[in-house]
């Protein structure tokens, strides 16, 4: 089978140029150089495997270098960079919402960061503000190895996303 125009492109550039692309998909260094050093691939599910298996296999320390890249839910990305406008498309529904509800975002995102010590993390595209909040608020709740796999999870959807935006790349 022959890789797609997007694949062939990532698998064409030197290790640490496809790290550095990599790195707008999950911002770890350690997951980055893992699916860098397992190309090529030939098709966006051989690629999403090696991302899940890179991903299982991040420590706690790994985790939080990527969620350090993630803006708090609500915020605006800033920068000009891909990876700063993809941030800012998937939380495009959370910030058109009523203000009120974009306080009570930003009270909770104060309030799960002092819980948990780092930003609350969601695949917010498709999210309305009102589901985000729900979720952060009940998330509150967690304790803390639960949360730990919730946002495990999450950064999987949010790198399965970026990724295929990243291959598709024209």
């Amino acid at each position: 089978m022959t890789a797609t125009p997007g694949l062939t492109w990532l698998n064409g550039l030197a290790p640490e140029d496809a790290e550095r692309e990599l790195r707008t998909c999950c911002a770890s260094r350690t997951w980055a150089g893992k699916v860098a050093a397992g190309r090529p691939y030939t098709t966006l599910s051989a690629a999403a495997y090696a991302a899940d298996t890179a991903l299982d296999d991040l420590g706690w320390a790994d985790i939080e270098e990527a969620l350090a890249a993630h803006p708090r839910i609500g915020d605006r990305a800033s920068g000009t960079d891909r990876e700063a406008a993809w941030s800012r498309g998937e939380q495009s529904a959370a910030t058109q919402a009523a203000s009120r509800t974009l306080q009570d975002v930003a009270e909770g995102n104060r309030a799960y960061e002092e819980r948990f010590g780092h930003v609350f993390l969601i695949c917010a595209t498709g999210l309305a503000a009102e589901e985000i909040l729900a979720n952060l608020r009940g998330r509150l709740g967690n304790d803390e190895a639960t949360e730990r796999g919730v946002v495990h999870a999450e950064l999987r959807k949010i790198t399965h996303l970026r990724l295929r935006k990243l291959v598709t790349i024209p």
